[in-house]
């Protein structure tokens, strides 16, 4: 089967093209990916519902891939703890070759179809939580055995691929293809495809955090207070949530540790 994502790209002679040209030619690609997403924000629905439902229940989301997919996957998990306060190991994103992979390429470490299961018994995965399986080609051997295992062992399964009827979206229980074409530079997914997987990410990890109570209004209330951009950012929430003075709202922050906090303790 063709993969979309190995097509040729719409554009040739790139080393003839100015600057100008490159930039334009690449931005106009990029364009087309939120229109992709779009057709898929049903499944994206479904999945997102299933994943609140399990994490209501106790349950843990993990994030798995190879090269950038699993590197958007760390990404997305390692942001969840500062923004919405929740805990480390809550949202876990596991990359085929481990952690070093993060920085450099691990040869073959996506070929091993048994190693992504492994990797997820070393958190002791059990049926409250969701594996959403992360692969641009939806071809990648060590995503679709960690999502086969878990079918079997009745744990919730989900994907975000960049084909239509690949390998791991026919692993997948929600399977979320958003085919966004030939890349610029022929096959390299790290781009319309990678952009793709980060922005349905957002949307999946935003979506949940609201619906289990981790946003109020618009705002981070649970935030970790990590630097004084943030503990900045948290008094004047605090100083327009109660109406007091910055001073006031920074030694409420300071003294409760969270906008959430500071302000449910004032109001008492």
């Amino acid at each position: 089967m063709k993969r979309t994502t190995e097509s040729d790209s719409n554009y040739t002679a790139l080393e003839k093209m100015s600057v100008k040209e490159l930039l334009s030619n690449i931005n106009a690609e990029d364009k087309t990916v939120p229109d992709a997403i779009e057709k898929a924000i049903p499944k994206i629905e479904k999945l997102v519902n299933a994943i609140v439902k399990q994490m209501k229940q106790g349950g843990r989301l993990f994030y798995m891939g190879a090269g950038t997919s699993g590197r958007l996957g760390i990404v997305d998990a390692s942001e969840c703890p500062p923004t919405y306060g929740v805990p480390q190991g809550m949202v876990i994103g596991i990359i085929a070759g481990g952690d070093k992979a993060i920085r450099k390429a691990v040869e073959f470490a996506e070929d091993d179809t048994a190693q992504g299961w492994k990797d997820l018994q070393q958190h002791k995965i059990n049926q409250k939580d969701v594996v959403i399986g992360i692969a641009a080609s939806g071809s990648t051997p060590y995503v679709i055995g960690a999502l086969e295992a878990c079918n079997k062992n009745n744990i919730l399964t989900g994907c975000i691929v960049c084909n239509k009827g690949s390998n791991v979206a026919k692993a997948a229980r929600h399977k979320i293809e958003v085919v966004v074409g030939p890349e610029f530079v022929t096959g390299s997914t790290r781009m319309k495809s990678g952009t793709a997987q980060k922005l349905v990410l957002n949307m999946i990890s935003t979506s949940v955090m609201i619906k289990l109570g981790r946003v109020k209004g618009n705002k981070m209330v649970d935030m970790q207070l990590s630097n004084n951009k943030l503990v900045d950012r948290g008094t004047n929430m605090v100083a327009k949530e109660l109406k007091v003075t910055y001073k006031k709202a920074n030694e409420l922050l300071l003294k409760y540790g969270s906008v959430r906090k500071a302000v449910d303790n004032y109001k008492k």
